[in-house]
């Protein structure tokens, strides 16, 4: 594997996944009109899903480094966005709406933390039963 390789991989992943980032922004935010922070929270527990799936399928799997440099490092990396989430947390608390920011950050942290745990339970159970499968076939 060259580091070249590896660096291209996690740039096309970043791109993919700002992409897609954006378009699931925009679908959440025309579903919750007026709620700006409906694209991110969607963008945040999505990904924590998917990068918990992904981490599943590559204990099982067992991915080379440049695809799964390509699918946590780039896309999950830009797919996610903490950066915008704690501006949302930041400009709620500054405006006094503090209760609105708490409530923010724990709807954000437990809904990420429930979804990372559910990718990963039902990659383990995907990836297993596939494994299993797979054995009895031979």
């Amino acid at each position: 594997m060259s580091e070249r390789m590896l660096v291209v991989a996690i740039a096309f992943g970043g791109a993919a996944g700002s992409m897609a980032r954006f378009g699931l922004s925009l679908f959440a935010v025309s579903m919750i009109p007026g709620w700006f922070i409906a694209g991110t929270l969607a963008a945040n527990i999505a990904g924590s899903a998917l990068i918990g799936l992904i981490a599943a399928w590559s204990v099982r799997r067992m991915p080379s480094p440049i695809l799964s440099g390509f699918l946590v490092t780039g896309f999950c990396g830009g797919f996610t966005t903490f950066s915008a989430f704690s501006l949302e947390a930041l400009l709620f608390a500054m405006s006094g709406a503090w209760a609105v920011a708490l409530g923010y950050i724990a709807a954000s942290i437990i809904g990420w933390m429930v979804a990372v745990w559910v990718g990963w339970s039902a990659g383990m159970a995907l990836f297993a039963e596939k494994e299993a499968v797979a054995q009895t076939k031979s």
